[in-house]
C-alpha cells in the first residue's frame, strides 16, 4: 500500500512538474481593419489547441500566454470576416493582424455572421455592446442613423420624453449616466429637442452601455456609462463620405498624413431648416452644428498619440421672445504605450465644456450657466496570464460651475445685472480590478474604487439658523427657503466640504453549458454633481451643482441576476435581468420650488432616497434576412423624502411616491430585413407606460381667483407614448466599392401620426366657464427622404 501511495504521489509530482517546466511564451500585438487601420475593440481570439481565448481592449491590443508550439490562432468579430492562422511560438511574439469587413454580393443577401448572440462565459453583465454596423441597419430617420436613438430600443433604457434631451437607465435620473466620447464627459447629448444626437453615427466605430455590473475604472455618476469613442482615420488613402437631408446634412473627410503611420479624421453636420423657415417669414427658428475631429501619430510600435475634439451648438429662437442656446466643447489628448507584452496603458489629459444661455423677453432676462472640467486619467491593463487579468490606475478631474450670469434683456429690463457665486471643485480616484477564470464553468470579475471629492473655494458660502436652508412653516404645512445669517469666505482652493468612499464592484458568471449561463453582479457608485433642473418651473433652466455640506453625495447599491442562453446553433438568444437598486441621498425639491436666478439651491432642496427594481428581457434573432431584437421591461422607480424631525410631514407626507422617470412598461421591438442586394428595410415599434405627473384634484376661489389644488405627487401619468418608425434604403448599385457610391434613403418617424403627450395644460374655457385639459404634442409624422454618398 505504502510502494502504491509512493507511486501514485511520484506520478502527481512529475505531471505537475511537467505542466509547470513547460516554458511559456507570450503571444500580443494589435488587431485593425486591413483597409483603413482602424484599431477593433472587443475582437475574440481564440486558440482551441490550448482552449484559451482573449478580447481585444479598447485600443485593438490583445495578449495570450502559451507554452511552446505550434498553435491556430481563430479571430472573429462582427460584420468582418472570419481570420484563422497557424502560428510557431517559440518566444515571446508580437502579431498584427488586419481584418476584412464582410461583403455583401448580389447572391449572397443572408446575414450568416452571429453578430449578437449572447457572451455565455464572460461575467460582463447588464452591458450592450453596439457596433456601428449593427446601428446602422436600423431605421435611418431623417436621412441618418442615431446613435443614441439605438440605446432606446434595449432593455432598461427609456427617452426622457418627447421634445427632452437625456435618457433614463433602469429608473435613474438622465443625470445619473456617465455619457463619454473618446473619455471625454458630455453634459448635453440632444440637439433639436432630443429629435437628433450630438453622436453623428458616421465618425462613430463602437459604443458600450453599462447598465450595472460597471467595472472600476468608471465613476462620478450611479445610472449608467455610455462610452462611445471615434474613428481613427484611415492612415492608407483618402476618402469622402456623407448625406443630404431634408433637414440636415453631414460630410465625413479622412486619410492619411503620413502613410501607415499617422491619420486624420475631420466630420461636419449641421441643420438649415431656419434658413427655410426665415425664407417663408417664419419668425421661429432652431437649427444645430457639430464637429468631430481626430488626429494620431504612430512613433513606433510601442508609442501612439491620439489628439480628438467635438465642438456643437443649438439655437433655439421662439419670435426673439424666447431664446434658448447650449453647446458641448471637448478636447482629448491621450497617449498609448505598450511597456511589454503583457502591460498596456493609456493616459488622458480631457477638457470638457457645457454652456447653457436662456433669454426670456417678457421678464427681461439673460441667464447663462456654465460647467468646465478638465481631467487626467492614467490607465493600466495587465495580462498576467491567460486566467488573470489586472486594471488599475488614477483619475483626477477639476471643476469649475458657474450657475448663473444675469443680464438684462431688452431696452426696458427691470432686471439688474448679478452673477451667481461660482462653484469648484475637486474629484480625485484611484481603482484596481481583477478578471480571473477559476475553472472552465466559472469566471470572477472584482474590484475596488475609492473616490474623494472636495468642494473648495474661492467663495462666500451662506449660513443659516441651526443649519437648515430649508424650514417648515409649520402654519401654512409648507416648506420655505430659510434666510441666510450670514456667510463664510473662503479663499481659493481652501476646503469647504470634504467626501470620500470605498466602491466595491463584483461580477460573476458560471456556464451551465455550452449554450446556458448564470451571473450574477454587484456595485456600489457615488455621484458628486448634480443636474439642478425643475421641469414643472415656468422657466425650467439646466444648472449643474457640485455637492456639499448641504446637496449630499448620491450612493447606490445595485444587485443584478441574470440567465443567458444560445439556441439553434446561435441564431438566436435569450437574456433575462432582474435588478435591484437602491439610492441615499437623492435630491427632491420642495413644491413650489424656482431655480430662476437662485445664487443657492440648497434652499429648495431636500435629501431623500430612492429605490428602482425590475425585470428585463432581450430576445435577438441574430442571422437570416431578418435580424433584430425584442426587449421588454417591467419596472419601477420611487424616492422617497421624509421629515426630519417628528415635527415634519417631508415630501409626499414621506410616503414613496413614483420618480418622474418611472414607466412600468417599456416594450421594444427592432428589426432590419434584406429584401434584396439593392433594398434593405427596417422598424422600430416603442411602446412605454406614460411618464408620472401630478393633476389638479379640485380648485378654489382665493380673493376672487381660481386657484386649482393638486392631490399626491406623481400619482398621475401622461398617457401611454407609443409610435413606429419605419425606413427603407435603396442602393443603386450595392457590389461597387471604389469611386463614387451613393444611397437614397426613405423614412418616416412616427408612421401612424401618433400625438404623444409631452405634457397637459389645464385652464378655464372663458366662453363657457369649464375646466379644460389640452394635451400638448410635440411630433406628428415626420417623412424624410435623404442621399448619402461616400467615395
Amino acid at each position: 500500500m505504502k510502494s502504491r501511495i509512493l507511486s501514485v504521489l511520484a506520478l502527481l509530482f512529475a505531471s505537475v512538474f511537467h505542466a509547470y517546466s513547460q516554458e511559456k511564451v507570450t503571444l500580443s500585438g494589435i488587431i485593425t481593419n486591413k483597409s483603413n487601420t482602424e484599431t477593433l475593440f472587443g475582437v475574440s481570439i481564440y486558440i482551441p489547441e490550448a482552449k484559451v481565448g482573449t478580447t481585444t481592449n479598447s485600443y485593438g491590443f490583445y495578449s495570450t500566454t502559451l507554452p511552446k508550439g505550434t498553435y491556430t490562432i481563430v479571430i472573429s468579430y462582427v460584420g468582418y470576416d472570419r481570420l484563422e492562422e497557424s502560428i510557431t511560438l517559440t518566444e515571446n511574439t508580437k502579431k498584427n493582424f488586419g481584418m476584412t469587413e464582410s461583403s455583401k454580393t448580389l447572391d449572397e443577401v443572408l446575414i450568416t455572421t452571429n453578430t449578437m448572440q449572447a457572451d455565455i462565459r464572460k461575467p460582463e453583465m447588464s452591458t450592450n455592446k453596439l457596433s456601428i454596423a449593427t446601428v446602422k441597419k436600423m431605421p435611418a430617420v431623417l436621412g441618418e442613423v442615431d446613435v443614441l436613438k439605438s440605446i432606446f430600443q434595449l432593455p432598461g433604457v427609456t427617452n426622457a420624453q418627447e421634445g427632452a434631451s437625456g435618457f433614463n437607465v433602469r429608473g435613474g435620473s438622465v443625470d445619473g449616466n456617465l455619457v463619454l466620447l473618446d473619455e471625454a464627459v458630455v453634459y448635453n447629448t440632444s440637439h433639436l429637442f432630443g429629435f437628433f444626437s450630438v453622436f453623428n453615427a458616421d465618425v462613430i466605430k463602437d459604443l458600450k452601455l453599462y447598465k450595472g455590473g460597471i467595472p472600476a475604472n468608471f465613476g462620478g455618476r450611479i445610472s449608467s456609462v455610455l462610452d462611445i469613442y471615434q474613428k481613427e482615420g484611415n492612415n492608407q488613402e483618402f476618402h469622402v463620405n456623407g448625406g443630404i437631408g431634408l433637414v440636415s446634412s453631414r460630410l465625413l473627410v479622412e486619410g492619411p498624413i503620413v502613410k501607415d503611420r499617422s491619420s486624420f479624421v475631420v466630420a461636419g453636420r449641421g441643420s438649415y431648416a431656419h434658413l427655410l423657415l426665415k425664407l417663408a417669414d417664419e419668425p421661429n427658428s432652431a437649427y444645430f452644428y457639430d464637429l468631430n475631429t481626430k488626429f494620431n501619430y504612430r512613433f513606433n510600435d510601442k508609442n501612439n498619440v491620439f489628439v480628438s475634439g467635438y465642438f456643437g451648438n443649438d439655437d433655439l429662437n421662439l419670435n426673439n421672445s424666447f431664446i434658448n442656446t447650449y453647446g458641448n466643447k471637448l478636447l482629448n489628448l491621450r497617449w498609448n504605450h505598450i511597456f511589454s507584452d503583457k502591460i498596456f496603458s493609456n493616459a488622458s489629459a480631457i477638457y470638457s465644456d457645457y454652456d447653457y444661455q436662456i433669454k426670456i423677453k417678457t421678464i427681461g432676462l439673460d441667464w447663462k450657466a456654465e460647467v468646465k472640467n478638465y481631467n487626467f486619467k492614467y490607465d493600466f491593463k495587465h495580462y498576467v496570464s491567460n486566467n488573470l487579468t489586472l486594471d488599475y490606475g488614477i483619475n483626477s478631474i477639476y471643476y469649475a460651475f458657474n450657475p448663473g450670469t444675469i443680464r438684462p434683456f431688452g431696452a426696458s429690463s427691470p432686471i439688474n445685472p448679478d452673477q451667481l457665486a461660482k462653484k469648484y471643485a475637486f474629484e480625485n480616484a484611484a481603482y484596481i480590478s481583477a478578471g480571473q477564470r477559476l475553472s472552465d464553468k466559472l469566471s470572477l470579475n472584482y474590484g475596488l474604487r475609492y473616490s474623494n471629492f472636495q468642494r473648495v473655494g474661492a467663495q462666500e458660502v451662506y449660513t443659516y439658523a441651526n443649519n437648515q436652508p430649508v424650514i417648515y412653516n409649520k402654519e401654512f404645512h409648507i416648506y420655505e427657503e430659510a434666510d441666510p445669517t450670514g456667510t463664510i469666505s473662503y479663499k481659493k482652493n481652501k476646503k469647504i466640504a470634504n467626501f470620500g468612499n470605498l466602491e466595491p464592484r463584483v461580477a460573476l458568471a458560471y456556464s451551465l453549458n455550452n449554450d446556458n449561463s448564470i451571473k450574477v453582479s454587484y456595485n456600489r457608485m457615488s455621484q458628486y454633481v448634480h443636474l439642478i433642473s425643475n421641469t414643472a418651473s415656468a422657466t425650467p433652466l439646466d444648472i449643474w451643482a457640485p455637492s456639499d455640506q448641504y446637496l449630499k453625495p448620491e450612493i447606490l447599491d445595485q444587485l443584478a441576476l441574470g440567465y443567458f442562453h444560445n439556441f439553434k446553433d446561435d441564431k438566436y438568444s435569450l437574456e433575462a435581468e432582474t435588478f435591484y437598486k437602491k439610492v441615499k441621498n437623492k435630491a427632491d425639491y420642495i413644491d413650489g420650488a424656482d431655480l430662476l436666478g437662485i445664487d443657492a439651491v440648497e434652499r429648495v432642496l431636500l435629501n431623500g432616497e430612492g429605490r428602482a427594481y425590475g425585470l428585463e428581457m432581450m430576445l435577438k434573432k441574430n442571422t437570416g434576412r431578418l435580424t433584430g431584437w425584442g426587449s421588454y421591461t417591467l419596472s419601477k422607480a420611487q424616492q422617497r423624502t421624509p421629515g426630519r424631525n417628528a415635527d415634519e410631514p417631508g415630501i409626499n407626507n414621506g410616503e414613496w411616491y413614483r420618480a418622474n422617470y418611472d414607466k412600468l412598461h417599456n416594450l421594444s421591438v427592432t428589426g432590419a430585413y434584406s429584401l434584396s442586394p439593392k433594398w434593405s428595410l427596417g422598424a422600430i415599434f416603442t411602446f412605454q407606460t406614460g411618464k408620472a405627473a401630478t393633476f389638479p384634484d379640485g380648485k378654489y376661489l382665493y380673493q376672487g381667483v381660481t386657484v386649482a389644488s393638486y392631490g399626491a405627487r406623481n400619482e398621475n401619468s401622461l398617457s401611454a407614448y407609443h409610435r413606429l418608425d419605419v425606413s427603407a434604403t435603396y442602393t443603386p448599385k450595392p457590389n461597387k466599392r471604389k469611386g463614387w457610391q451613393g444611397e437614397w434613403n426613405f423614412s418616416f418617424y412616427n408612421l401612424y401620426n401618433r400625438n404623444n403627450a409631452a405634457s397637459y395644460s389645464f385652464r378655464q374655457n372663458e366662453d363657457t366657464g369649464r375646466n379644460e385639459t389640452r394635451r400638448i404634442s410635440i411630433f406628428g409624422i415626420v417623412p424624410s427622404v435623404a442621399y448619402n454618398v461616400k467615395f
